[in-house]
């Protein structure tokens, strides 16, 4: 086996040297080649000692070699583009999808669920109508000049948004600073007003969790006060524009509400203090909203050859936001899934258990093609013996989060023991509400989320700028590999990775783990207590 890993290892440098590195990323920082240690080291389980590292060998040199992988992520997002759920680019990116599994010689289907609801973004816009009131204007006859102004400012919809009524709104504008509630009571009356809420520059993955646990109970005061919309500064700099959604249940939320670029929402800022509050703005945002649509997620699988029941998922979502092409959220992954199903479909190595490869819809509008692939198999749930999803972009990976699992990490390095160098043994204990394991992991089943660099993935997220330059195919090769090994090593040990958790055992963890305060702020908690969500009490 020495001999076997030592001639694969100057294959792959060699493969690697021709590649070469992108200008996004620094050089490889430790060696690619599988580590070169005793069968023992490599194993699976204790009682399969060399299946990953047999499948490493084999899985590295179709990965980093030749593959139809760029092209195909070039026409999911050159030629497909954004791909909103329910859209007709949706449509076209689930074509591409079942064309490249079949391509790569794996079975394919689609399952369908409905989402409740259209949304596309009409011709959105917001301009300064009326400054007015004791300004530091010229002194014309002794008296303080009036000044009125008319300035538009750069914005978009923030996701499922409402439209504004036919026509637009004329409204006072108010600055609510950050939304917290001692900013909600000195800001006084704000029924009828359209409301400035601002941020901090996001550059840290705590700074994004926080942009969607924000916004929620400022909606609910809002709504409750009687504003007529709110204006979200956008946390990039240099006029960039982005989109998330704040309604994360596929239904449309309850006040109209657009990002508007930082430097704009900054200069709306001063005028509202340079004229003592007194400024109206005017906003029209025609969206154009219909109604329910059926959706699929895409799902390939490799039969197991033992346990051909009992299945590990890899997977990512193939929906993105519009602005730019969804090209780091998420297209790299949904690509990088489908090249690890060709990669391992191409060794010839069958696994004991079945991979499933699966590309959900409706994750940007709240994890709604996972959670209902969930529910369409809950019946099978007992016998999903891991949930692996791939969803930040092209930055190092540095291991899994483990949705507080800590019984399951031993498996996990055991799995992952051939790419020891590569540094992405080190996993954590966190569970979040951040990507399509969610449901899975309220449901008991482990979950395993790659942990990754923010390398250039924050600066672009739904934005105009997330397009195909901004991926790193080098980098992207290396998460396929490891991808590909840790659902070709969960799937072929002997032992299972972990069991699937009791109610009573997910209660403890979801406290242990702080996900209680995460879906209480997302809204999620009460489809928790009551089971409509997760595993039944």
């Amino acid at each position: 086996m020495r001999l076997v890993m030592g001639f694969f290892a100057s294959l792959v440098l060699g493969l690697l040297a021709s590649l070469g590195s992108s200008a996004q990323l620094p050089p490889a920082k430790d060696s690619l080649s599988p580590a070169q240690t005793g069968p023992g080291a490599a194993a699976c389980s204790a009682t399969d000692a060399s299946s990953c590292a047999q499948a490493a060998a084999k899985i590295l040199p179709i990965v980093m070699g030749p593959s139809p992988m760029e092209e195909n992520l070039r026409r999911l997002t050159d030629e497909i583009g954004g791909r909103v759920s329910g859209s007709p680019e949706m449509a076209k990116a689930v074509d591409w999808s079942v064309t490249a599994f079949r391509a790569a010689g794996i079975e394919v289907h689609t399952e369908t669920y409905t989402l409740p609801v259209t949304w596309s973004e009409g011709d959105t816009k917001l301009t300064i109508v009326e400054p007015y009131g004791p300004a530091p204007s010229p002194v014309s006859n002794g008296k303080m000049a009036l000044t009125v102004e008319t300035k538009s400012l750069r914005a978009v919809s923030e996701g499922w948004s409402p439209a504004t009524p036919q026509g637009g709104m004329v409204a006072r504008v108010l600055d609510l600073g950050y939304g917290t509630e001692d900013d909600f009571r000195r800001s006084g009356m704000i029924k009828d007003a359209i409301l400035l809420v601002h941020s901090d520059i996001g550059s840290t993955w705590a700074d994004l969790f926080n942009e969607y646990l924000r916004p929620r109970d400022i909606i609910q005061k809002a709504v409750k006060r009687g504003a007529a919309a709110i204006l979200w500064m956008s946390a990039r700099e240099r006029l960039l524009l982005y989109r998330h959604t704040n309604s994360l249940d596929g239904e449309i939320d309850k006040i109209p509400q657009v990002v508007v670029a930082r430097e704009d929402a900054m200069h709306l800022a001063r005028t509202i203090r340079a004229y003592a509050g007194e400024v109206r703005v005017s906003l029209f945002m025609p969206n154009r909203i219909g109604g329910p649509i059926q959706q699929e997620n895409v799902v390939g699988e490799i039969r197991g050859y033992q346990k051909p029941d009992e299945v590990v998922i890899l997977g990512a979502h193939l929906d993105s936001w519009e602005l730019g092409t969804g090209a780091l959220d998420n297209g790299c992954n949904a690509a990088m899934v489908i090249e690890a199903a060709r990669a391992i479909k191409a060794t010839g190595l069958l696994p004991r258990r079945t991979i499933r490869f699966v590309l959900f819809s409706g994750e940007e509008q709240g994890t709604i093609g996972s959670y209902e692939y969930v529910k369409a198999h809950r019946a099978e749930l007992d016998k999903v013996r891991a949930m692996i999803a791939f969803d930040a972009g092209i930055g190092r990976v540095t291991g899994y989060s483990l949705g507080g699992r800590r019984d399951i990490e031993d498996g996990v390095r055991e799995v992952l023991q051939p790419l020891e160098s590569w540094g992405a043994n080190n996993h954590t204990y966190d569970a979040s509400f951040g990507t399509d394991n969610l449901d899975f992991l309220l449901e008991g089943v482990p979950t395993l989320v790659a942990n990754q660099e923010e390398a250039n993935y924050l600066p672009n997220y739904h934005a105009a700028s997330d397009t195909l330059d901004k991926v790193d195919i080098r980098e992207l090769k290396l998460h396929t590999a490891l991808a590909a090994l840790t659902a070709w090593g969960i799937a072929d040990r002997t032992e299972t990775l972990g069991k699937r958790l009791s109610r009573g055992e997910l209660d403890v963890l979801v406290k242990e783990t702080g996900l209680d305060q995460q879906l209480q702020a997302l809204g999620y908690w009460e489809a928790w207590q009551s089971g409509a969500r997760g595993r039944q009490p």
